[in-house]
């Protein structure tokens, strides 16, 4: 027969973390139920980056979750927060990180 292309490739992105931490299958399981039920695009870009190694997830700095915040909005990090020094003064802020630290 006719030797059919891209007949044995597979798809290679990730479809649950590989991490066994319950709290985030708990996240990835809420977010497959948004994702699937809601139109926001929101959704579906969290779950994929839930599902992302840690050193695809990079730290994210207190400055620039500042700079992004804009008025009451809740900013969404799917990754670590960490503190910067440099900051003076940090404004009221709500966000939601899978980690914060302070190094």
């Amino acid at each position: 027969g006719i030797d059919l292309k891209k007949h044995h490739v597979k798809n290679s992105n990730r479809t649950s973390p590989k991490s066994d931490n319950v709290y985030l299958a708990l996240l990835v399981k809420l977010y497959r139920f948004l994702a699937r039920r809601t139109d926001a695009k929101f959704n579906k870009v969290v779950l994929k980056r839930l599902f992302m190694s840690r050193v695809n997830r990079p730290p994210v700095s207190l400055s620039r979750v500042v700079r992004s915040a804009k008025g009451n909005n809740t900013v969404v990090v799917v990754g670590t927060v960490t503190d910067d020094s440099r900051l003076l003064e940090v404004p009221k802020l709500s966000v939601a990180a899978l980690h914060f630290t302070k190094t």
